[in-house]
């Protein structure tokens, strides 16, 4: 029996053909975070998945959405209690939503503390032009015995990515970050056991179409090639990582 594949960071609400890729993915050999932009889309989220253990669901309040005005906080909050896995949620400085950045900072802010408040909860974090503030914010607002972050996409400086290591931050990675040397620089420098597998999809392309779930294996082989590991030894690690996590 091989280890599961991981990816921890999806989108599976937001492709055209969505429910069957839901059902395509249900019970798969593959371990799955699927994130939502939208607290309204939690219910429904959580129907297409139905009880199978292989697909998390996460309760997500996307910044870009919060920048261009969308206060969903109060619904945020009365779902919380329905769910472990919280995201995408965090803090984007590109210019097209820089001008919403002191809304975003408030919202996240609340994200955090609520999860501290529940204890136990996992995040995935979106944090676009704004890794000292999301850091500065976690470790603020959300220490490592209330809860576990995840940085998505997370492509910084090695100063960044170790200052994220020692608030007990891990990363999913997705094959894009491994197309700059700039990008694989910080990857390689990500510790072993702190990094986990993601697509991103649909927000990715894999042969020229957008990445699924199982695309996550051509970001295994990528990652492989960076760390100089094999393919079968590091998929047994993050499949160990993804259980130290969970725990």
């Amino acid at each position: 029996m091989h280890p599961p594949l991981v990816d921890y960071h999806c989108h599976l609400d937001l492709y055209p053909d969505h429910e069957s890729l839901f059902e395509q993915c249900r019970g798969s050999e593959i371990e799955i975070l699927t994130v939502t932009t939208t607290p309204r889309a939690w219910k429904k989220n959580k129907e297409l998945a139905g009880e199978c253990s292989n697909i998390r669901r996460g309760l997500g309040l996307h910044p870009q959405l919060v920048a261009e005005g969308l206060n969903e906080s109060p619904l945020f909050e009365s779902l919380l209690s329905e769910t472990r896995f919280v995201g995408e949620v965090g803090l984007d400085a590109s210019p097209r939503f820089y001008k919403g950045f002191e809304a975003q900072k408030r919202s996240f802010e609340r994200v955090l503390c609520c999860c501290a408040e529940y204890g136990g909860k996992i995040l995935s974090i979106h944090s676009v032009r704004t890794a000292r503030e999301s850091l500065a914010m976690i470790e603020k607002f959300l220490p490592s015995d209330k809860g576990k972050a995840i940085l998505h996409w997370f492509t910084v400086s090695k100063s960044e990515v170790k200052r994220a290591v020692e608030l007990g931050c891990f990363f999913s990675v997705n094959g894009e970050m491994l197309k700059r040397d700039s990008i694989r620089a910080s990857v390689a420098s990500m510790p072993l056991d702190r990094i986990l597998t993601e697509t991103d999809g649909p927000f990715t392309n894999t042969n020229g179409r957008p990445s699924v779930p199982s695309d996550v294996s051509s970001t295994l082989t990528g990652l492989a090639f960076l760390l100089q590991s094999d393919f079968a030894s590091l998929r047994s690690q993050i499949a160990t990582n993804l259980r130290n996590l969970e725990a």
